[in-house]
């Protein structure tokens, strides 16, 4: 097949996916500040290129066929990536532009919210669209739209830079409302509660309990929660005890909202910065990633 007919100009792409968002040429010759028989000649075209009917007409009304539906539902994202990574390219021009970064959701709004201002005002003309997720050791995925993402793991990632931030240290947390009498709590007498976790760590409090020497046989498992965040709430409303990375609690340890009840427990692994090596010399992710490295990860001692 003659590669042109699969590479059709951007602007019959750019035409097509206006009127086919729009169901309408008119609203799509105004987007484009074009005329409304230009952007019909420029579908027209597109159709006659691909050989295949994208639009039913009707008079003055247009609707999308069963295939112009499938490849303005593509074409869009394709179209989407394309003006991102303009813009990108374009940020090199001021040190600026937006950055995309994805952040797992408890350290993003317990721990990275409340400093973005800092960053901000560092470097106010940079937008860092945040957005949350649940990463784990598959980096390549959580990475494919994203310039930059805050992970824990290993920090041996093939085609990445990772930055490490800080080491991951366990504590186990009460609430001092509903356990009163926790400054005497032994390691052993933490299998007499409910024991809180979370899904994406099943054997941290197997690994606190050989950290004890404790029987396992003595574990009594409480609920279990996908966010870290659900966890401490739970914890804090006397439900049971938790096993949760220290920096996450400082608030609340720091009000009196819980205390911890033993030396925190390094868990084997840590918080990353990791972006993929085509971005490293990315100016807004440069300055974001120099502030990143400036601050002081060392948790609070209560």
């Amino acid at each position: 097949m003659n590669p042109r007919r699969l590479t059709p100009s951007m602007s019959l792409l750019v035409a097509f996916e206006a009127a086919a968002r729009h169901c309408s040429f008119t609203k799509a010759a105004e987007e484009l500040a074009l005329t409304q028989s230009a952007v019909s000649r420029q579908v027209q075209a597109l159709e006659a290129q691909l050989e295949i009917e994208l639009f039913r007409r009707e008079g003055r009304k247009i609707e999308l066929t069963a295939a112009g539906a499938v490849y303005q539902h593509e074409l869009a994202a394709a179209l989407g990536r394309i003006r991102s990574a303009t813009l990108q390219t374009i940020s090199y021009k001021n040190d600026g532009g937006p950055l995309n970064l994805a952040v797992l959701p408890t350290l993003g709004s317990k721990w990275l919210l409340p400093r973005m201002h800092e960053f901000y005002a560092k470097h106010p003309q940079i937008l860092v669209h945040i957005h949350s997720r649940i990463i784990r050791e598959d980096v390549q995925s959580a990475t494919h739209d994203m310039t930059a993402i805050i992970c824990a793991g290993s920090g041996a990632w093939p085609g990445y830079i990772s930055h490490k931030l800080l080491t991951e240290r366990l504590v186990v947390v009460a609430s001092p409302a509903a356990l009163p009498d926790y400054p005497g709590l032994s390691p052993a007498d933490v299998a007499e509660h409910a024991l809180l976790n979370v899904v994406s760590r099943p054997s941290a409090w197997s690994d606190w309990f050989d950290q004890h020497n404790v029987d396992h046989a003595n574990l009594r498992a409480g609920p279990s929660f996908e966010l870290t965040a659900h966890l401490i709430q739970a914890v804090t409303a006397g439900i049971g005890l938790g096993l949760v990375p220290e920096i996450l609690v400082q608030d609340e340890l720091k009000n009196g909202d819980l205390v911890a009840l033993f030396e925190p427990m390094e868990s084997g692994r840590d918080y990353y910065l990791v972006y993929a090596n085509r971005y490293q010399n990315l100016p807004s992710l440069k300055a974001f990633s120099a502030w990143l490295l400036s601050l002081p990860f060392q948790t609070e001692k209560n």
